[in-house]
């Protein structure tokens, strides 16, 4: 049985400051709250900053989780509303039917595979180089595409854009038109897809204290989408969609629709 968690985590604690800026911090402490040791089940996270005073982080897991250590470690154990929230998933996936709107957020790792880089990083590059080092033909030797982010807004919004349909919906376009007219010419504006990109960053950090310093290009979206394949739809809650799962990308979260969503 899934179980989607909310934890309140306080930014203002020293030992806060360290794991918030740490992904592969983070997600240790995620899997430290599962009873089941190593942790082999899917799990899947979010940290969200809506509030300066107060960061989220969202947890999805497939065996209920204990989030005492967390709590007591970067959140507010003995204040109101300090409390984690721990809701059984199913009854949301048993929501999902063709057809219907929900809206969406989702914090992913937009990349593209290439054989062949203008400007691989140098881990990338030497990686590369053993792999042409080696006997035999690119496909006998496994040689796979290098990923590379996506990095401007237009090219982030499409990886989503062709993404939707495999993963169980599409984006409906927008109920009042976003594009303005051309001045002077009278011409109707075009509606444009239900979505927006509300974040976009680029995350470094280090594994290790002395490990291989890691690269992320994230993008947080947020808008309406339309149910095609409740299924598949299903399984990207469960599963995420993108790279870099674990360091908080992928999740894939639904909520009602309010009047805005059908007005934006």
């Amino acid at each position: 049985m899934p179980y989607l968690s909310k934890i309140a985590l306080n930014p203002r604690r020293r030992s806060s400051l360290g794991l918030l800026a740490n992904p592969h911090r983070i997600h240790a402490t995620v899997l430290a709250g599962l009873a089941t040791q190593p942790v082999t089940e899917r799990v899947l996270w979010r940290l969200e900053h809506d509030n300066p005073h107060r960061a989220e982080l969202l947890v999805l897991t497939e065996s209920r989780p204990d989030w005492t250590h967390l709590v007591e470690q970067s959140g507010w154990p003995d204040a109101d509303n300090g409390a984690p929230l721990v809701a059984n998933y199913t009854p949301l996936l048993d929501k999902i039917v063709y057809g219907r709107e929900f809206a969406f957020r989702l914090t992913a790792n937009p990349v593209q595979s290439l054989r062949h880089p203008t400007k691989p990083s140098p881990q990338q590059a030497e990686r590369r180089a053993k792999q042409d080092a080696q006997p035999g033909t690119a496909a006998e030797r496994g040689v796979r595409g290098i990923r590379m982010p996506h990095r401007t807004a237009h090219q982030q919004l499409h990886w989503l854009y062709d993404r939707a349909t495999r993963h169980g919906f599409t984006i409906p376009t927008t109920n009042e038109p976003t594009t303005p007219p051309t001045l002077g010419l009278g011409q109707p504006s075009t509606p444009a897809p239900a979505v927006s990109l509300t974040s976009r960053d680029i995350l470094r950090f280090n594994k290790h204290r002395n490990g291989p310093r890691v690269t992320l290009s994230t993008a947080t979206y947020q808008g309406r989408l339309r149910v095609t394949d409740p299924d598949a739809l299903r399984h990207t809650l469960l599963h995420g969609i993108g790279p870099a799962k674990a360091y908080g990308q992928g999740l894939l979260t639904l909520a009602p629709l309010t009047p805005e969503h059908h007005h934006a």
